[in-house]
């Protein structure tokens, strides 16, 4: 334990390893179990019946609730026990009976970046990289090695294919199928997995001007809607002037899974197989 203060809001049914480190202002709900090389940052919020089984860093102020279940052993049969971790920035949330586990040797650690919202029962798998802003939303499951950049956000009962990476500010649909890649700043759903266009509404939210949100669409009609192999069109963008359309070609370019670029319209959305813009 690290010091008084902390010992004071450990609940007296919670189990805490002796090797646990607790930081300032730090409340551990009845019943929860905090296990070896555990390291929880100042202001964080352990509820009842929470599992933190071993070598897992949280930052400050993060809200773990009742039932999660943090730091176990990967599903992977290449797992052998090797020392690994899970590293979970500051102030992220994560809800009721969410899964996270550890990295194996591969990359040694799955992380979690600050104030994202993971909900009720996501599962995050070995070797996972999730960036900061991120939401995975109810029941979103993800093999290992997915990585999720900045911003984006996954909706409920989706299902993400190992190794895929999912782009800053894209979003994805409730109950899609991610076999692939998702572009960046991009609307993906369904089952198979479609395109529907920019995310504009997300972009708004925040921040980008109608120019820069304009020059995306432009860019993702010549990708995705010009007639001409996705990587030749990519590898033209990688010129544009534009930060982000920049950014939108080297994705494409650097893809190893290959990006989701079946185009669906606004009429298979109103059908109900598409997603809302957030």
């Amino acid at each position: 334990m690290k010091d008084d203060q902390a010992v004071q809001t450990v609940h007296p049914t919670a189990v805490v390893d002796e090797g646990a480190i607790i930081g300032d202002g730090v409340s551990v709900g009845p019943y929860a179990v905090i296990g070896p090389g555990v390291e929880i940052g100042e202001g964080s919020s352990i509820g009842p019946h929470v599992v933190i089984e071993r070598d897992t860093r949280l930052g400050a102020e993060c809200r773990v609730s009742p039932g999660a279940v943090l730091g176990a052993d990967p599903q992977d049969l290449k797992y052998m026990g090797e020392r690994t971790w899970l590293e979970i920035g500051p102030r992220t949330v994560i809800r009721e009976c969410a899964t996270l586990n550890r990295g194996t040797a591969r990359s040694g650690t799955t992380s979690i970046g600050s104030d994202c919202l993971i909900m009720a029962y996501a599962h995050i798998a070995h070797d996972c990289h999730i960036g900061d802003h991120v939401i995975l939303s109810n029941a979103t499951n993800m093999g290992g090695h997915v990585e999720i950049d900045d911003w984006a956000i996954i909706g409920g009962l989706t299902a993400i294919h190992q190794f895929v990476r999912v782009g800053r500010h894209a979003m994805v649909g409730g109950a899609s199928r991610i076999p692939q890649d998702v572009a960046p700043y991009t609307i993906v759903a369904g089952s198979p997995a479609g395109v529907y266009g920019v995310n504009r509404i997300g972009l708004e939210r925040r921040g980008f001007d109608e120019s820069e949100i304009d020059t995306l669409r432009d860019a993702y009609r010549t990708l995705f809607r010009g007639g001409i192999p996705l990587r030749r069109a990519a590898a033209e963008l990688e010129e544009d002037p534009s930060q982000h359309v920049q950014a939108l070609a080297r994705f494409v370019l650097e893809s190893e899974r290959g990006v989701i670029s079946t185009t669906r319209t606004r009429r298979a959305a109103s059908d109900g197989a598409g997603p809302d813009a957030a």
